[in-house]
């Protein structure tokens, strides 16, 4: 079992930034891909990014490169999403999600969720 928690949510400007962390417990988290989903009201979950077990490989969404970044910390079990030049339509609640198989826009490849921390972007 993992348990993942989000934390780092909040409202901001547009133009602005955030930075997002998921902190993980349980077994060890190198063992795992993480990814970041979001949700926004009214609309389907989609997948933001997603890092690999070692972090050689992230993938993000179209709509999000170059503006957010993950990374990971498997010393302090922690995975980072940080996020520039936010946008109102990046406004969502955001998750975490850990799995061990690397299928990253595929939410079925992922065993273990956090609770979601919601981001709010105003213009």
């Amino acid at each position: 079992q993992v348990q993942l928690v989000e934390s780092g949510g909040g409202l901001v400007q547009a133009g602005g930034s955030l930075r997002l962390s998921c902190a993980a417990s349980g077994r060890p988290f190198s063992n795992y891909a993480v990814g970041w989903f979001r949700q926004a009201p009214g609309k389907e979950r989609e997948f933001v990014a997603a890092i690999s077990w070692s972090a050689g490989t992230t993938y993000y969404t179209d709509s999000v490169k170059g503006r957010f970044t993950i990374s990971r910390d498997n010393a302090r079990n922690v995975v980072y999403l940080q996020m520039a030049s936010l946008k109102p339509e990046d406004t969502a609640v955001y998750y975490c999600a850990a799995g061990t198989t690397w299928s990253p826009r595929w939410s079925g490849a992922y065993a273990y969720w956090g609770q979601g921390t919601q981001v709010t972007v105003s213009s």
